[in-house]
């Protein structure tokens, strides 16, 4: 009997990755991800980012053809195709969905006083009610850089996307998007619950610009001949499930009610939770968009908050204070030093301007310290500390908005594979962690399964997700936590 697989893949700005996984034992039978280095970034200008949405597609190209050999598939055995893609990217295309420049993708800068403006023109109180953001350095800001420094391309265009809503086009010849896409560009209304026509209006957008709104979870389109011949695919293979990384990383991790948080701690860290009604902070320190479930007539909202200085700040004690043992024994090294580092604290934003401080650029400080008592295992254990006090921070904002976070959903990876993070972020914010083994595409897979009703729904998707480990807050040390953190903060708010 043939195997059943459901395809996901995963275009980040590094890569192109593709899983199959079974539909019926729910493991990842393959992935593969090209290129193996970096992918190219073209920055013609200091703030500029750039990349060719022709290049995501023959990197998707070839990360299918390795996983297709090495599981001997054939297209007739994928059931069902989903995309998760790097957010905030902005392709054009005319109408022959030919593409006109290069995507400024999401860490471009060259839109920030678009976005300024049209926060203070059209009143921060209108963006932040109907928007729940400022427009920022978003998808509209970055198109109206474009029409006004490039209005000659500006004129040929036809219709904008995001990388996801590209490489579905490249599959089907059909333009889509989704709410959840729009409102990461700043184009959904969520007063009106329809695309944000004052902003458009404002900005001199046409809105049949935008493409056609499809369900999250839904047909949204099937692999055309072309596609198929050129891929190996099968004609008419559903097209059923497209999300931004951010709210595709949540549902990976099953992650879809008021309440629930997905977070991740790479170079940077991010804490993604899920909030049942529409709220924003004034002072937009997180960013909200509409979650991969989110209807019309049920909102549900992702609230995203990024730390830049997280892994970054870890790799840099482990280059300069540890260089001569590895990330396991530093994490050895910090258990010898107890809660709180014996008054060390360490500020961790050293990677730039920090959203949650309202884009203050304070950098990394180290506060404390005593030459006569401390050595190196207590800045190691206080950069994990000062890491995990930042989120924190960040949570009381989103606990600020109506969340009330019992439980964090996480990849075993990055700084989640330390037991002194993972215990000082259970005992600062009282919550369960949860930790899974998962990835974007793999997340995009089962989600084009929930989409395709090869799933009934979320929970039957998810089911035969692997949870690695659990960590509960430890109790009896509580106090000293919570401790810890207060004077961590004293510390900040000498600086902001």
């Amino acid at each position: 009997m043939a195997r059943r697989y459901l395809l996901g893949f995963d275009v980040g700005s590094s890569s192109v990755k593709a899983s199959l996984t079974d539909v019926d034992n729910g493991e990842i039978a393959a992935s593969a991800f090209f290129p193996e280095h970096e992918a190219p970034i073209m920055a013609v200008k200091a703030g500029w980012a750039e990349q060719d949405p022709n290049m995501w597609w023959e990197n998707a190209k070839r990360s299918l053809q390795k996983i297709m050999a090495e599981t001997g598939a054939k297209g007739e055995d994928i059931l069902a195709i989903g995309i998760s893609y790097q957010m905030h990217g902005l392709v054009c295309v005319d109408k022959q969905q030919q593409v006109l420049r290069p995507s400024i993708i999401w860490c471009d800068s060259r839109a920030v006083p678009y976005g300024e403006d049209a926060f203070h023109n059209l009143g921060e109180d209108t963006c932040l009610s109907r928007l729940l953001n400022s427009p920022g350095n978003f998808t509209a800001s970055k198109l109206a850089w474009v029409k006004e420094n490039e209005p000659e391309i500006y004129d040929k265009i036809d219709k904008i996307m995001l990388p996801g809503d590209y490489i579905a086009m490249k599959l089907s010849g059909e333009v889509k998007t989704t709410i959840s896409g729009l409102s990461e560009g700043m184009m959904w209304d969520f007063a009106a619950k329809k695309p944000a026509k004052f902003l458009l209006d404002y900005f001199g957008f046409s809105e049949d610009i935008l493409p056609e709104i499809a369900p999250t979870f839904s047909v949204q389109s099937y692999v055309s001949k072309a596609a198929a011949d050129e891929l190996g695919l099968k004609e008419g293979t559903p097209i059923s499930y497209r999300a931004g990384d951010q709210p595709n990383n949540a549902v990976s991790l099953n992650v879809f009610n008021p309440g629930e948080i997905a977070s991740t701690a790479g170079t940077s860290g991010v804490v993604y939770g899920v909030l049942g009604d529409v709220n924003y902070d004034p002072k937009s320190r997180v960013n909200t968009f509409a979650h991969a479930n989110y209807t019309t007539d049920l909102d549900r909202l992702g609230v995203l908050l990024c730390i830049n200085g997280t892994g970054i700040l870890n790799a840099w004690v482990h280059r300069n204070i540890t260089p001569d043992i590895s990330y396991a024994d530093m994490n050895e090294l910090a258990s010898q030093v107890a809660i709180g580092s014996e008054g060390v604290k360490i500020i961790p934003f050293g990677n730039g301007a920090e959203r949650v401080l309202e884009n203050q650029e304070v950098g990394c400080s180290i506060r404390g310290l005593n030459f006569n008592k401390h050595n190196r295992a207590h800045i190691v254990r206080a950069s994990q500390e000062g890491i995990v006090f930042s989120f924190c921070y960040g949570m009381e904002i989103m606990q600020e908005m109506g969340m009330d976070i019992k439980k964090i959903h996480a990849g075993k990876a990055n700084m989640f594979l330390s037991p002194i993070f993972r215990d000082t972020l259970a005992g600062v914010s009282g919550a369960t962690i949860e930790l899974y083994e998962t990835d974007g595409s793999a997340g995009a897979a089962k989600g084009a399964g929930i989409g395709a009703g090869i799933y009934k729904d979320h929970d039957e998707a998810f089911s035969t997700l692997k949870k690695l480990a659990v960590i509960e807050p430890d109790e009896s040390n509580r106090a000293a936590y919570l401790e810890a953190y207060a004077e961590w903060k004293k510390e900040l708010k000498t600086l902001i």
